[in-house]
């Protein structure tokens, strides 16, 4: 089945947010990395103190619905803007699904991050349509729907 779930990003407080809503939704995290702990690619610098901030949290709300989040880093911290710091997500059922709602959603939009293969191992990207609105769509290879 595809999933359709709200994505959060933070300028710094990720972790003290989603704590907050651990504690209003209760649960546990499905997942916390970090970016000290993503493999740098082409030359791309954390700094010390961006380090420890959340590349990607989730924390499952229902069998349906996972309330997604990280900070920014970068550039995207010096570009980060409150109101726009939410992108909708989309785990579909096969790499083909993926590539068509990317193509389409993508139409007179821009794309932020091309569909690929990632190191955690979805199939990912980015993009922003045609009305402002952000979206992330994944695949996940050998994930049953």
């Amino acid at each position: 089945m595809t999933t359709i779930n709200v994505y959060l990003t933070f300028n710094g407080n990720c972790e003290t947010a989603f704590n907050y809503y651990r504690s209003v939704f209760g649960g546990e995290f499905a997942s916390v990395n970090r970016f000290g702990g993503m493999p740098l690619a082409d030359g791309h610098q954390i700094s010390p103190e961006e380090q420890n901030r959340i590349m990607h949290i989730s924390l499952p709300i229902s069998n349906e619905t996972i309330l997604m989040g990280s900070d920014t880093v970068g550039e995207g911290a010096a570009n980060f803007l409150v109101g726009n710091n939410f992108a909708i997500s989309i785990r579909t059922n096969s790499k083909k699904e993926a590539d068509q709602l990317f193509d389409q959603l993508s139409a007179g939009g821009r794309v932020t991050l091309p569909m690929d293969q990632t190191f955690w191992g979805d199939y990912f990207g980015m993009l922003t349509d045609q009305f402002g609105i952000n979206w992330m769509i994944s695949f996940t290879p050998g994930a049953q729907g």
